[in-house]
C-alpha cells in the first residue's frame, strides 16, 4: 500500500518517500482523519483504482459482489466514478444476464432465474440502482423483467422513504421506464405510477415523460384509468386536460401513422369518457368542445356515442348560446349517425335549429342519390332484356327468358335483382325517416317502367 500511495505526487509522496529503502515495517498514525477509517479506505480505493489489478473481482461470489456494492454506495457519492465500482457493476450485471437459476444467498420465495435477484438488490440506493439498470439495458436483459423489478423496488423502498427520497425514486423510475420497450410494461402500471406521483412534488419534466408513456399505450387503457379527479381549484370533476394531453401524446408517439384499429379503440375510449364527463355542470363549453374535436372524423365508424354525449351536455348546460352549441355540434358527422339517432336529433329542441335543417338536407341528398342508383340499376337491367328482344320480335316473353339462359344473361339479372332488393330495404328505411321529419319531399316515382308499356311485366317489382 505504501508503494502504491507514494507513487502519486503530493503529501503522501513526501510522507512515505524517505521510508521506501528501509526494510522495517512502519506504522503511520493519522490523528483526527476526516471520516475516520472509512474515509481513509475511500482515499485508498481511489488511489488504488488506477494501479490495482481488478481481474480477481470476476471470481468473487455473488454474496461478495453484493457486499462490495453496499460498501461502494456508502463510500462513494452519486457523482463519483470508480474503476472498482464499474468493475463490480459489470460483474453483477453479467451474473444477471447469465442463465444462473438461483442466487447463492437469496432468501426470496421466487427463486427462479427470472426474479431471483430482486430481493438481493432492494438494499441498494436509487443512484446505484440507476447504474445497474442502465447497464442491464445495454446488455439486453429482458425489459419486462426490468420493469417488474422497478415496481418491486418502488414498493419496497416506499415503506421507509422520506417524501424527498420518494420523489427521487419515482423520477429515476420514470427515466428508466422510458428506455424500455413499450410492450414490456402495462398501461395499468403506468397509471399506477401516475396516481403515486400525484401526491408528490415531481418535476413537470418527469410528469411529461410519464404522460407520453401513457399516451403511447392509450389504446390499451380503460375508462376507469381516465377518470382521474381534477384539482379543486379547477372546479370540474375530472381532469379533462390530462385526457387531452394523453390523446395528443398518442398521436405524437405514432408520428404520422397510426393503425386504424388502434385509433378506433382510442375513439371508443374517448366517447365513453365524453359520456361520463358530459353531466358535469362545471365543465366549460370550450373544454367540452376541445374533447369532442380532439379526434379526426375518420377515427369513428359511428357517431352515435358522440351524439349521446353532446345530447347530455346540452341538457345539463341548457343556457348555452347558439354559437357555442354549433361549435360543439360541428364534430358530428350526420352520415355516421344511425336512423334512431337521426330521428332523435331532428326532434330534439336542445340542438340548434340549423342542425335539424342540415340533417334534413344531408338525408335528402342521400335519398336522391339512392334513387339515382336504383334507377341506374333499372335501366341497366332493362337494356339487357330489350337487347335480347331485338333478336326476334315475334318470340314470346317465355322464349326470350329461355334464350337468355343460354347466353348466361340470367346470371347478370340475378345479380342485379339482389342489388335491387338491398336498395329497396334502404329506401324503405329512409322513407320512414322522411315521414317522421314531416317534410314535403313529394311523390318520387318508384320506377321509370311506365314508358316500357306491356314489357314492364318482365321486370322485377322494386318496392312493395
Amino acid at each position: 500500500m505504501q508503494r502504491t500511495l507514494s507513487s502519486f505526487p503530493g503529501s503522501f509522496n513526501k510522507l512515505f518517500g524517505y521510508l521506501m529503502d528501509e526494510t522495517k515495517d512502519r506504522k503511520v498514525l493519522f490523528h483526527d482523519f476526516e471520516d475516520g477509517a472509512e474515509g481513509f479506505e475511500l482515499v485508498a480505493a481511489r488511489f488504488c483504482d488506477n494501479k490495482k489489478s481488478l481481474d480477481c473481482i470476476s471470481f468473487w461470489t455473488w454474496s461478495e459482489l453484493l457486499v462490495a456494492l453496499k460498501e461502494c454506495q456508502d463510500l462513494l457519492s452519486a457523482s463519483d466514478s470508480s474503476l472498482i465500482l464499474e468493475k463490480i457493476l459489470d460483474c453483477v450485471v453479467t451474473r444477471l444476464a447469465s442463465l444462473v437459476v438461483a442466487s447463492p444467498c437469496t432468501c426470496s420465495s421466487q427463486n427462479t432465474r427470472i426474479s431471483w435477484w430482486f430481493e438481493d438488490l432492494l438494499v441498494l440506493k436509487i443512484d446505484l440502482i440507476d447504474k445497474v439498470i442502465r447497464m442491464s439495458i445495454s446488455r439486453n436483459i429482458d425489459h419486462a423483467t426490468i420493469s417488474k423489478f422497478l415496481l418491486c423496488y418502488q414498493r419496497s423502498r416506499f415503506l421507509t422513504a422520506t417524501p424527498t427520497e420518494k420523489c427521487k425514486i419515482m423520477e429515476v423510475m420514470i427515466n428508466l421506464l422510458s428506455l424500455l420497450d413499450r410492450s414490456s410494461f402495462s398501461c395499468k402500471l403506468l397509471f399506477g405510477i401516475f396516481r403515486v406521483i400525484s401526491s408528490l412534488k415531481i418535476s413537470s419534466h418527469h410528469k411529461s415523460i410519464l404522460e407520453n408513456l401513457i399516451g403511447s399505450q392509450l389504446d390499451r387503457a380503460t375508462i376507469d384509468f381516465l377518470l382521474v379527479p381534477s384539482s379543486r381549484r379547477k372546479g370540474y370533476v375530472y381532469d379533462v386536460n390530462l385526457v387531452l394531453r394523453l390523446v395528443k401524446a398518442f398521436y405524437i408517439e405514432g408520428r404520422c401513422f397510426v393503425l386504424a384499429s388502434r385509433l378506433r379503440k382510442v375513439a371508443s375510449l374517448v366517447d365513453s369518457y365524453l359520456v361520463e364527463v358530459a353531466a358535469d355542470s362545471h365543465l366549460s363549453p370550450s373544454k367540452f368542445a376541445a374533447l369532442v374535436l380532439v379526434l379526426p372524423d375518420d377515427a369513428r365508424e359511428s357517431h352515435d356515442r358522440l351524439f349521446q354525449a353532446i345530447d347530455i351536455y346540452l341538457e345539463v348546460h341548457s343556457g348555452l348560446c347558439e354559437a357555442k352549441k354549433m361549435k360543439i355540434c360541428s364534430a358530428l358527422n350526420y352520415a355516421k349517425l344511425s336512423t334512431d339517432a337521426l330521428k332523435h336529433l331532428a326532434r330534439n329542441p336542445k340542438f340548434p335549429s340549423r342542425i335539424a335543417i342540415q340533417v334534413f338536407i344531408n338525408q335528402q341528398s342521400k335519398l336522391e342519390n339512392l334513387f339515382e342508383d336504383k334507377t341506374h340499376l333499372v335501366d341497366t337491367f332493362s337494356s339487357s332484356v330489350f337487347a335480347e328482344e331485338s333478336i326476334d320480335e315475334k318470340v314470346s316473353s317465355d322464349q326470350v327468358l329461355v334464350y337468355a339462359k343460354r347466353i348466361n344473361l340470367p346470371n347478370k339479372a340475378e345479380h342485379l335483382d339482389v342489388q335491387l332488393q338491398g336498395m329497396q330495404c334502404t329506401i324503405t328505411e329512409l322513407e320512414k325517416y322522411c315521414g317522421i321529419m314531416q317534410t314535403q319531399i313529394g311523390n318520387i316515382p318508384r320506377t321509370r317502367l311506365s314508358s316500357l308499356g306491356n314489357n314492364a311485366r318482365f321486370l322485377p317489382k322494386l318496392c312493395s
